[in-house]
């Protein structure tokens, strides 16, 4: 299992401003969409290390950008299926 954080925003104007104020920022984060199982809505989320999640949402907070919500997800880690040359295939 991995382990992420999500910060959410009430408008999408939120989520744009936030992506401009990290992009020249240490701390490594990912625009991503809400997640299931944060909400059924639709919307950007902020995906970020749980270690920086409080340096990420202070400096945010400190810029005027609203947070909407600050969520922890555990999520399974997805096992590609094997790729197999037209060869492997054919001789299996």
């Amino acid at each position: 299992m991995t382990v992420y954080c999500y910060l959410t925003f009430p408008t999408t104007y939120f989520a744009i401003r936030a992506e401009q104020l990290l992009k020249d920022k240490p701390y490594p984060f990912k625009m991503v969409p809400v997640p299931r199982s944060i909400s059924s809505s639709c919307g950007t989320a902020l995906r970020c290390s749980c270690e920086e999640r409080k340096l990420v949402k202070d400096l945010l907070l400190a810029q005027a950008v609203e947070i909407e919500g600050d969520f922890r997800v555990e999520e399974q880690d997805l096992k590609l299926p094997r790729l197999f040359s037209r060869n492997e295939r054919a001789g299996s």
